[in-house]
């Protein structure tokens, strides 16, 4: 028997070290009126805190997608990526790569970790608000969702 379809607003986690970048981001979904709860940790560590729901994250929801910069304190953003796709409670969560690294190898390695998708930071506010817009018609207003654990 299938489960039923539940629909409800995707949770966003953004892990950001750099506080500009965060709340530019936070502007830019607020632009683009994409208005899923947003959730915001600044190192690797903290992010896998909020996606076990550890310590002080032990109410968090479980992101539906995740915002991931690469170079992170802590434990870097493909440390991240492959302990989320190591555990089989959050593999199935999408993970964008967000980065100003135009490296080939850094894309590669992203890749290989597992990010879903990587996007390059922008140097302007349009470019951002394009991709945030782009984010949310194409993950977040059609998709169904299934119930938080």
């Amino acid at each position: 028997m299938n489960d039923p379809v539940t629909y409800r607003a995707a949770e966003l986690l953004l892990v950001e070290d750099s506080p500009s970048d965060a709340l530019l981001t936070q502007e830019m979904l607020k632009d683009a009126q994409v208005l899923n709860p947003l959730h915001v940790v600044t190192d690797g560590i903290e992010a896998i805190s909020f996606l076990r729901r550890q310590g002080t994250y032990s109410e968090a929801p479980r992101p539906d997608l995740v915002l991931l910069d690469l170079y992170l304190p802590k434990k870097d953003g493909w440390e991240v990526l492959r302990e989320i796709r190591a555990d089989e409670m959050l593999r199935a969560i999408p993970c964008v790569v967000t980065t100003s690294s135009t490296s080939g190898e850094d894309i590669r390695k992203s890749y290989e970790a597992g990010a879903s998708f990587l996007v390059n930071k922008p140097l302007n506010l349009e470019q951002f608000g394009r991709i945030v817009t782009a984010l949310d018609r194409f993950r977040f207003s059609i998709m169904a969702l299934p119930e938080d654990d």
